[in-house]
């Protein structure tokens, strides 16, 4: 079985920041799915899961009234690991691009008086949010952005470099 390419990252070395994951044609259109990681993986907790949940309400929903961005956004939604998220976006643009929209959209959270959506009749677990911690978590990655968007290692994955022998095994030992 073939390993899927976002487990050829470099876990032990990627730092938050903003990656291209995937490139896809579907038809005629170009989309991208980005990794965006707020946390080190296996270095710094978990994001807590009920700020995890609001934030994917919050951005989501900011993403998708985003006048300049609203038709781009295909999907905003927590990876299951819980260091960050995936964002698809139409087009294939560099992660750099959408710097500003993620900076944006993580900044916007200071802002929040409530959670959207975040009432039984719109949301499966809908008492699962903490709206407090996801302003903490936002506010964190916001700055982080905003010191480093001219830092390049936080555009560009970190890959692990796997041996492959004459008859195609794969050795994971980065």
């Amino acid at each position: 079985m073939d390993l899927i390419p976002s487990f050829s990252v470099d876990h032990t070395r990627i730092i938050p920041g903003i990656f291209t994951s995937r490139t896809d044609t579907l038809g005629d259109q170009t989309v991208t799915t980005y990794d965006v990681r707020v946390t080190r993986p296996n270095e710094e907790p978990a994001v807590d899961v009920a700020a995890m949940h609001s934030l994917e309400h919050l951005i989501a929903t900011y993403m998708r009234n985003d006048p300049d961005w609203k038709d781009e956004v295909i999907y905003w939604g927590p990876m299951g690991c819980l260091t960050g998220f995936y964002l698809i976006l139409k087009g294939n643009r560099e992660s750099k691009d959408v710097c500003e929209l993620v900076y944006n959209a993580f900044a916007s959270v200071e802002d929040a008086g409530d959670v959207p959506g975040a009432a039984p009749e719109n949301c499966g677990n809908y008492l699962m949010h903490n709206l407090g911690m996801a302003k903490w978590y936002a506010r964190r990655f916001a700055a982080y952005l905003a010191e480093n968007k001219d830092n390049a290692a936080i555009f560009e994955y970190p890959r692990t470099e796997r041996l492959v022998t004459e008859d195609g095994r794969q050795f994971f030992d980065s």
